[in-house]
């Protein structure tokens, strides 16, 4: 292509791509930022209300709440009716009138459980119930730190987005500085052309973090349940626990997924005393009444029953020492849950800690360092020396942002995962 052509092509067609996908990405830009602003509290307090799965949790408490207001009671009193001695065979058979003996009866029986093994239910009823209201307390602890995480990622990826916005005008300008110089004959269509593809990769760069974004705000409201909402732009203080890191091992018992655990613990101790009370004989009693034709009175039976464990070594003991191994399992469950939960905290802390290293550094050095060298690199460039050393000076400070956007995004997730694993008031 002979040199006006191609110069033609830098000075008017690339201008007008680069005009258009700059009015694209700004009015998605605009979008976004017309979203309603969410600090990173008030959008966890938002996830813990309008959760569904806490719905079905306090909905799953309602009903072992309500089973345990039956547990223990009495069973239903049986009633029967019959009749006794009546023919079948002959030619008078089926007849209730010929047979003095036949009698019609109606009957009614209640079976009376032992108060021991009626009190055991009751505890064991009550300890469902303090498992049931334990899961409801894990999920709501882990609501809390998942919306947490999201309003993070979505308050990284905004972060991200504005340090490219913000590259994009010095790129432009790295053009604009570009085509002038080719048409004074000061630098070659080389030059120009790469200053171009540097807006378009950096282009190609916005519109994914814009993509990034936007599945941020979608994540962050599958916990709000609303549309997609902005993290307000206030940089949470992710360098701080809200509580100290030897209380938070040293309260690893009320974490979230301990809690379910502690109370199935208690109802394996409880079922125990179901099983031992089965040893305990049941009664029951009865009373029926029956009514014979002819001149024979009518009859009253009163009867009392008791249960006879006679056999319990191979019945009861056995249930006795099939619920003292669920226990003991149960114990087990729990202890490993604990080595779990007590090493994920430390490697949490520890990641944690690298992390503010890592920020910090970028903070005080990578950061400052890139844009002295991209400045002087563009004082060089305007005093006449090669493009190449700005862009690469350019593309470097850019990267250097970002990643501290994603290092910062890091951060606040490893802070998340440690500030929300107890709720503010199991808090020592």
């Amino acid at each position: 292509m002979p040199f006006h052509s191609l110069s033609g092509a830098v000075r008017m067609g690339a201008p007008c791509l680069i005009a258009v996908l700059a009015a694209l990405f700004a009015a998605a830009f605009t979008v976004t930022t017309a979203a309603a602003e969410v600090s990173l509290q008030e959008a966890v307090r938002r996830a813990a209300a309008r959760a569904p799965l806490l719905d079905a949790r306090r909905d799953a408490v309602e009903a072992a709440q309500q089973e345990s207001h039956r547990a223990g009671a009495l069973p239903d009193p049986m009633l029967s009716v019959g009749i006794d001695n009546l023919p079948v065979t002959g030619a008078n058979a089926f007849d209730t009138r010929i047979d003095d003996m036949t009698m019609k009866k109606i009957g009614l029986r209640q079976d009376i459980p032992s108060r021991v093994k009626r009190e055991a239910r009751r505890s064991l009823a009550g300890r469902q119930v303090d498992e049931a209201q334990a899961q409801a307390q894990a999920e709501a602890l882990a609501v809390r730190r998942a919306a947490a995480e999201a309003w993070v990622d979505l308050w990284a990826a905004q972060r991200e987005c504005a340090a490219l916005q913000a590259s994009r005008e010095e790129a432009a300008l790295a053009a604009r500085l570009g085509k002038a110089r080719v048409a004074g004959g000061a630098a070659t269509v080389g030059d120009a052309l790469a200053a171009e593809a540097a807006v378009l990769e950096l282009d190609n760069r916005i519109e994914a973090a814009l993509a990034s974004r936007q599945a941020a705000q979608a994540a962050l409201a599958r916990w709000l349940g609303e549309e997609a909402s902005q993290a307000s732009a206030d940089t949470p203080d992710f360098t701080s626990l809200p509580i100290a890191a030897e209380r938070l091992l040293a309260a690893v018992e009320r974490l979230g997924p301990l809690l379910p655990v502690n109370a199935q613990v208690e109802s394996a101790a409880a079922a125990i005393d179901v099983a031992r009370a089965d040893k305990r004989p049941d009664w029951s009693v009865g009373a029926s009444y029956g009514q014979r034709s002819g001149s024979r009175s009518d009859m009253l039976m009163v009867e009392v029953g008791i249960g006879l464990p006679l056999f319990a070594r191979n019945r009861q003991d056995r249930g006795v020492a099939a619920r003292e191994a669920d226990y003991q399992a149960a114990l087990a469950v729990r202890e490993d849950l604990r080595r779990q939960e007590t090493a994920r905290i430390r490697a949490g802390l520890a990641r944690w800690e690298a992390l503010k290293r890592q920020v910090a550094r970028y903070e005080t050095s990578l950061l400052p360092l890139s844009r002295d060298r991209s400045a002087a690199a563009l004082a060089a460039y305007r005093a006449g020396g090669e493009l190449q050393p700005w862009l690469d000076a350019r593309r470097d400070q850019l990267d250097a942002q970002v990643s501290h956007a994603r290092s910062l995004g890091e951060l606040g997730r490893a802070w998340a995962a440690l500030a929300f694993l107890l709720s503010p008031e199991t808090q020592p």
